[in-house]
């Protein structure tokens, strides 16, 4: 199974995809924990990719697509995979789908969870203050939000597109969400 879950901030994207590792026994693979790794071994990426970021910049959609093509050989991935936090935008979905076409595997699946925008603020404004965040005030999570809707939203339709996005409700308990992506993408 390879399967991309998309969602806003806060939507569970993350939480799930740890529990859809464990049921389903793929790898989990977050662009976020993939910088971290290749700076963290000093790999030429992790020394591009460190250069950017210290200079208070976003990652390259070439230095990204890069990262995930090298873990994407790693024998973890044989089995398939779960990806969170990629694609963010339409030119890294492209991007990416030629990037799985080339090592012939592609997408099996594309989940959307959809959790309403108070929730959304709630959600992370709880997760800051339980982890000491000052920074994750309401309006900065609805900046982060809109960001999110300009820029990976239009994602979703292009998937939608393609007829591998299956939207799921990312409200209520967390073995109820689980239970509903397993239902949406049949596994």
């Amino acid at each position: 199974m390879r399967l991309v879950l998309l969602g806003p901030p806060g939507s569970g994207k993350g939480t799930q995809a740890t529990r859809l590792k464990e049921k389903l026994e793929i790898a989990h693979i977050s662009t976020g924990d993939m910088l971290r790794a290749e700076i963290a071994a000093g790999t030429e990426l992790g020394k591009q990719a460190k250069t950017v970021m210290d200079a208070g910049n976003l990652v390259s959609d070439d230095i990204l697509l890069g990262m995930l093509e090298s873990r994407l050989t790693q024998p973890d991935v044989a089995k398939g995979f779960i990806l969170d936090g990629y694609p963010r935008n339409v030119a890294q979905a492209n991007a990416m789908d030629g990037l799985l076409a080339k090592i012939g595997q592609p997408l099996d699946a594309v989940v959307q969870l959809d959790v309403a925008t108070e929730l959304l603020v709630e959600r992370i404004a709880g997760r800051a203050k339980e982890q000491g965040r000052a920074d994750d005030t309401p309006e900065a999570v609805r900046q982060r939000l809109q960001v999110y809707n300009d820029q990976t939203a239009p994602v979703v339709d292009f998937y939608a597109g393609r007829g591998t996005l299956a939207r799921v409700d990312g409200v209520g308990e967390l073995d109820e969400i689980e239970a509903r992506i397993l239902a949406a993408i049949k596994a």
